[in-house]
């Protein structure tokens, strides 16, 4: 088929068809500061959403109103599902928004805050709380030695 007889309002339907975020099956536990940053990013959708709305909506850029329908759903559905867990009052035991400091059997030495995962930012040294390494670290004190990923870490320091 010629691109003449193409419809304008099915090119038009395509760019408006955003899939969805793809949300986690796991509990949405966050820290203080994750539900802050989670609030945050709700307010900036709204305002994006209402952008939209008041470029034209449908009518206008179909795309950016797509963008900002799929984002707003995503960001009230996890503020919605979020849990806020308490910082660790003990910073014996490795816990959900404390901090803990391994060292590998290649010789690396890392430190991680253990978060929600919304919030995980490796280079920034988090992590998410269903990742590998913090599901094996959770509930570990100093000295303990878990294997994950086909390695050794031993637990070096834990902190709040």
């Amino acid at each position: 088929m010629s691109v003449a007889f193409t419809r304008e309002e099915d090119v038009e339907a395509a760019a408006a068809f955003v899939p969805d975020r793809p949300v986690s099956p796991h509990p949405n536990n966050v820290t203080s500061e994750g539900l802050a940053a989670l609030d945050e990013a709700l307010a900036r959708a709204r305002a994006a959403h209402q952008a939209a709305q008041a470029d034209g909506g449908v009518q206008g850029d179909r795309s950016a109103m797509a963008l900002a329908t799929r984002d707003l759903r995503y960001y009230a559905s996890r503020r919605a599902s979020a849990q806020l867990i308490e910082s660790p009052t003990q910073s014996d035991v490795v816990a959900f928004g404390g901090t803990v400091t391994f060292d590998r059997d290649d010789g690396r030495r890392q430190t991680f805050r253990i978060v929600g995962e919304d919030e995980a930012d490796a280079a920034r040294g988090s992590v998410s709380h269903v990742s590998p390494i913090a599901r094996a670290l959770l509930g570990k004190s100093v000295g303990d030695e878990v294997f994950v990923a086909g390695g050794e870490v031993r637990v070096v320091a834990v902190g709040r």
